[in-house]
């Protein structure tokens, strides 16, 4: 049971928004920048993030050349230009509103390596330039084979690298500090531990049912409510074209006289590494095992694991001695397209998710979308 002064004071917003990872913290950021005296309450079921936004690699990602040769076959020109603008303009938006200190943005550089049977990729690097140069703001894409050797990569097994200049890294552990510390400075109530169950449309009110340890659940209130949830989504939208995608990560303890920096991709973009610090983060191989990977479970998967560090032995870090520090897994959210979904529903419910593995990039403006619907 609650108190009569719960009910009073503690239990009634303006916006409930579900889920703080990246979209959920700065759609409250946005919302309150809109409306200063609106109270805006942030639920999170667990006692972190639940999702992928503190558990990816930390890639600020515009697409891979290979990428976005294969989304070509599916998709228009003026589709993909939109997709890469939005994600670019997503780490635009970050980096100017915490800085690249508070985000441990970084630079570095970012290089897709590719095959031997991939070499034709290279062929399109002119034509893509040319098509986001009013983008990116000159070459998105320069060919630097002459860095395979440099990073100290097997010889032999990727033929080309291709620089791309609209990526970098950062520390998505900061940024998400940082988001929080903005949107508690804005006035934002955060509930961590605070599973949302569902909710009711009752009489015009939202009623937003969480599960607690000491009452069977507590009803939150709110004429507005921002579903955040991204792979999680299903069930407050079911109907909507979600499907779950678990990334597989690791990092070594530090190695010494690591040759690689900056982020990486291979294999289309499913295998990914950066350095951080000393260290290599190395994460992907989905595609080794879809069937089990489409879930929300966050779990390891060996097989994929096993692999990330056969990679590492035989490729990426050859002759090299190294050891593993962590291994864990987040949860991704995919679809037939890699735009992201913003819906609203009656009773204005509203929801902003289906990030395509591109939240770092692409959450900034979905919150600034979601927000706006808010009245």
């Amino acid at each position: 049971m609650i108190s009569f002064w719960e009910r009073e004071s503690l239990l009634h917003y303006d916006v409930i928004i579900i889920g703080s990872g990246i979209v959920g913290l700065q759609t409250a950021i946005q919302v309150k920048e809109k409306h200063p005296n609106y109270e805006v309450l942030i639920l999170e079921r667990g006692l972190l993030p639940s999702g992928a936004s503190t558990r990816n690699a930390g890639f600020a990602a515009t697409g891979s050349l290979s990428e976005l040769v294969e989304d070509a076959k599916h998709t228009s020109e003026t589709a993909l230009i939109d997709l890469f603008s939005k994600r670019k303009a997503g780490i635009d938006f970050l980096r100017a509103q915490l800085g690249d200190a508070a985000i441990g943005y970084t630079p570095e550089g970012s290089h897709e390596l590719l095959r031997a049977a991939e070499a034709e990729i290279i062929g399109h690097i002119d034509h893509y330039n040319q098509l986001l140069k009013e983008v990116s703001g000159g070459n998105s894409f320069v060919l630097a084979d002459e860095q395979i050797e440099t990073f100290g990569f097997s010889p032999g097994r990727f033929r080309h690298c291709i620089a791309c200049t609209t990526e970098a890294a950062l520390h998505t552990g900061k940024l998400i500090k940082s988001l929080l510390h903005l949107a508690l400075k804005k006035g934002v109530e955060i509930k961590t531990g605070a599973e949302v169950s569902h909710i009711e449309n009752l009489n015009g009110k939202n009623l937003v049912l969480v599960k607690d340890g000491f009452h069977d659940s507590i009803s939150f209130e709110a004429p507005q409510v921002i579903v955040c949830t991204n792979a999680f989504s299903k069930r407050f939208f079911p109907e909507a074209d979600i499907q779950p995608g678990r990334g597989q990560v690791l990092v070594t303890h530090p190695i010494e006289d690591l040759k690689v920096k900056g982020i990486f991709h291979f294999d289309q973009g499913y295998y990914y590494f950066r350095n951080v610090g000393n260290r290599v983060l190395f994460g992907g191989g989905r595609n080794l095992d879809f069937t089990t990977e489409n879930t929300t479970e966050i779990s390891l998967n060996q097989q994929i694991q096993d692999q990330l560090i056969h990679l590492l032995k035989t490729e990426l870090l050859p002759g090299q001695d190294f050891e593993i520090d962590m291994q864990w897994s987040g949860i991704m959210a995919f679809g037939t397209t890699k735009m992201p979904i913003i819906k609203s529903l009656e009773g204005n419910i509203h929801g902003g998710f289906r990030l395509g593995g591109m939240g770092v990039a692409l959450g900034s403006m979905v919150a600034v979308e979601l927000a706006q619907r808010i009245e």
